[in-house]
């Protein structure tokens, strides 16, 4: 019985010794992984942050919105960068049409906003007179200022293509970020 004993506690001690070697084994790969998986990580950011200002206008940081045209597909436009932006916020100027205009609106029904009916802040560019948005719409803006906002009312044409839309009076809070100068 003794032998079987101290067999057991020979068998015992050799497998905690393993699983020391085994947890050290961890200790090390972890003490040498972890920082050279940051390192890497950080390496990348830099060269990420390198290569952003030689990339295209097309680039991911630009922010899109989509609007519904007349038709009623979807209209998807670049939003351009603050540090890009060419449009005057002079208050003293006045929307007249031909003005090119950048702006954000918000659409509702009764009350309700409607899917495809907000720039969601990102502003797009309209020219007032172009006919690209729903009629009434853009000549609601002529006479306005950068900076303010307005109440659009339109009614979208019955066969505008969206059947939530078809027909219905809308209402379009419009905030006019700027007026492009020619």
């Amino acid at each position: 019985m003794k032998k079987e004993n101290k067999k057991l506690a020979q068998e015992r001690r050799a497998e905690e010794r393993r699983k020391k070697e085994q947890k050290a084994k961890v200790k090390k790969y972890l003490s040498i992984g972890i920082p050279a998986a940051l390192i890497a990580i950080l390496i990348i950011v830099l060269i990420v942050d390198a290569v952003k200002p030689f990339s295209s206008s097309d680039d991911a940081d630009e922010a899109t919105t989509e609007s519904v045209t007349e038709s009623g597909e979807e209209e998807t436009s670049a939003d351009v960068s603050e540090e890009e932006v060419s449009y005057s916020t002079d208050a003293s100027l006045t929307i007249e049409d031909g003005d090119t205009v950048n702006i954000d609106y918000v659409g509702s029904i009764d009350g309700v906003e409607f899917s495809g009916g907000s720039t969601n802040g990102a502003g797009t560019d309209l020219t007032i007179g172009s006919g690209s948005y729903i009629d009434d719409f853009e000549e609601q803006l002529i006479g306005y200022h950068p900076g303010d906002t307005v109440d659009v009312t339109v009614t979208f044409p019955e066969d505008y293509g969206v059947d939530e839309l078809n027909g219905q009076e809308a209402v379009f809070e419009v905030t006019i970020n700027g007026i492009y100068e020619s």
